[in-house]
């Protein structure tokens, strides 16, 4: 009898030397121009002015990064220059499909940096990597310039060439920024009204035609709303800590150009954290801090939605081993019999980084016993309260439980089912972090599941000393309705589809139990956990402020399915009342922990 006990044990062992989840996105590949460009020149600028060209080389208020660096810092990725042995291919200047050439070398395009990128890795994307496609600025400078107009065309369809490329050779993630309003920037401000109204004009030609040119394609791609951002910003500077939106923080009578500029050349010591602009149209370091944190926002949000399900799924799962629990022991005699239960559940992922909390929940029944049979229904209601991880924000959630369940009782085995149906409700506070502020966008939206579940085991002993063997499988399909974010004009608010969530875990594993009196009975289980329903692979949102873009999709959460659960509780009698007090824990979950306290109590009528 005791290999299985060993076994068991050995399986939660295994379990507790689980590898951590994975990293969402395999790499970060860059394809742009100055606004991405992390630092292709400083070779050529330490060539030329020696070992203080090190500190310079992005379009910015140097040293500081641009948004792609942010944006791979918080995924553990790459954004290292490709001439320095990264993966960001953008080059300050660059037009979208034709090479040029400046002062301190060859621009190649976007075309030529995505050709020569696909050429190296085999004329294959990488499926897991996310990739940006930013360009088109240069060419509207160019325009802008005394240009032909038809270079507009020509640089909306090389870019959506692009996309297409990209699309076709495996890449499945492909941020997509709009062009900014060029008309707020100090360039063509210094221009007067007109300037400024038709630099704002040629953003707005572009956007439209290659968000319009990408659905009619029907390329997928994850857009950036960075044109509004900027009005916002712009319009409200103060909470970003930004005192200047007209000006430069490089001084223009030093250096032209940001891509030289260092603290020597500051207007004021403050000025990288206190403009939005360095020069004439590139960001500030603030302002590119603002940018990578709004990137950011726009990938993780539908992954903090898609949390609401899971969250619900953990709860179910506790309300129906609760129940389970419940008919853990056949009640002696036959009659009918009422039981409350008050329990805690605390869910943690990624040691909270993806999302933590907890909550109480109630339920009662009543049972009704002849021979062999137990017979009853139960109600139950509960509150979980949870934080997204990172500071993103929080949500709430309610439940409310209708359930019946029937068990079986022979000499040794026993077998019990149940099925309940329950109307979840969420409250949504989603917080944007932009630079030294943050915003928060609301929402509410509903849900369902219905839960079925079936445990049975075997007992050996018949004296005080009693174990065996226990198995049991919880289905539980979860409906959530879609939603839309408040504040919809602003460039952060999202709307989300339907989600549909199917969870099946069967448990495997070996309980004991010891009565130390008539009144006492302490007893523990360990099951060995699977998950057989995958995740959804993928999960979607849609930016708001661009009512004309379909959703977007982001890798899904990719959860340990194999894990172990541990219950430790005892039966006895309290004030005259049957009572089961315990506790269980997920064990060996890679990045999980799941934890409920419980507390029951009943007695015949």
């Amino acid at each position: 009898m005791i290999k299985p006990v060993r076994t068991v044990l050995a399986a939660a062992l295994a379990l507790a030397t689980a590898p951590a989840f994975a990293q969402t996105y395999s790499q970060t590949v860059f394809f742009g121009d100055s606004l991405t460009d992390s630092g292709h020149f400083r070779p050529a600028l330490i060539q030329a002015v020696g070992p203080n060209g090190a500190q310079i080389g992005r379009f910015t208020t140097n040293p500081g990064l641009v948004w792609a660096e942010y944006l791979a810092d918080y995924y553990g990725t790459n954004a290292v220059s490709d001439n320095q042995g990264g993966t960001n291919y953008a080059v300050g200047g660059a037009r979208t499909g034709t090479n040029t050439a400046g002062a301190l070398g060859p621009i190649p395009s976007l075309t030529t940096q995505v050709t020569g990128y696909l050429a190296a890795n085999g004329g294959r994307a990488d499926s897991r990597a996310l990739y940006t496609v930013w360009g088109g600025a240069n060419d509207l400078f160019a325009v802008a310039g005394g240009g032909s107009p038809t270079l507009i065309g020509a640089a909306v369809t090389s870019q959506i060439g692009l996309v297409g490329t990209l699309t076709n050779a495996g890449a499945k993630y492909i941020l997509v920024p709009t062009i900014p309003d060029l008309g707020l920037t100090p360039q063509f401000r210094a221009g007067g009204a007109a300037q400024q109204a038709a630099g704002t004009q040629l953003s707005t030609t572009y956007n439209n035609a290659l968000f319009g040119g990408l659905a009619t394609a029907g390329y997928r791609v994850i857009p950036l709303d960075t044109f509004n951002l900027l009005r916002e910003i712009v319009a409200n500077p103060a909470p970003y800590g930004i005192t200047n939106v007209t000006g430069t923080a490089c001084n223009p009578q030093i250096t032209a150009s940001s891509v030289t500029c260092s603290p020597l050349n500051y207007v004021n010591p403050t000025a990288p954290d206190t403009y939005a602009f360095a020069d004439g149209v590139h960001p500030s370091s603030r302002a590119h801090k603002i940018l990578g944190d709004y990137a950011v926002s726009i990938l993780e949000a539908p992954r903090q939605i898609a949390l609401l399900p899971n969250s619900e799924a953990m709860v179910g799962r506790s309300r129906a081993d609760r129940v389970a629990n419940h008919l853990a022991g056949k009640p002696e005699g036959d009659g009918m019999r009422w039981w409350a239960d008050a329990r805690g559940d605390f869910q943690r992922y990624g040691k909270g980084d993806v999302y933590d909390g907890s909550g109480p929940s109630i339920a009662g029944g009543v049972d009704w016993t002849r021979g062999d049979w137990v017979f009853g229904g139960f109600a139950g209601f509960g509150k979980q309260s949870l934080d997204f991880g990172r500071n993103a924000g929080e949500f709430d959630q309610s439940d409310a439980t209708l359930g019946g369940f029937a068990a079986w009782y022979g000499a040794n085995a026993w077998v019990n089912g149940q099925l309940s149906w329950t109307k979840v409700d969420y409250d949504i506070d989603r917080r944007v972090v932009l630079g030294p502020t943050s915003r928060v966008h609301r929402g509410s939206t509903d849900g369902k599941n219905l839960t079925a579940a079936i445990s049975a085991g075997w007992e050996f002993g018949d004296g005080a000393l009693r174990h065996g063997p226990v198995i049991g499988f919880v289905a539980q399909r979860i409906d959530v309705d879609g939603f839309k974010e408040s504040d919809p004009a602003l460039a952060t608010s999202l709307a989300y589809n339907d989600q549909s969530f199917d969870s099946l875990i069967g448990s495997a594993g070996w309980q004991v139990s010891y009565a130390i009196n008539d009144h006492l009975k302490p007893y523990a289980r360990l099951t060995y956990d699977r998950e057989f329903e995958d995740a959804d692979k993928e999960v979607f949102a849609r930016l708001q402020s661009m009512p004309g873009t379909a959703p977007y999709a982001v890798p899904g959460h990719d959860f340990d399915q194999s894990y172990g659960t541990l219950l430790i509780g005892a039966r006895t009698q309290l004030f005259g009342l049957d009572a089961n007090l315990g506790s269980s824990v997920t064990v060996g979950q890679a990045g999980g922990n799941h934890a409920t306290v419980f507390a029951t109590i009943g007695a015949g009528f």
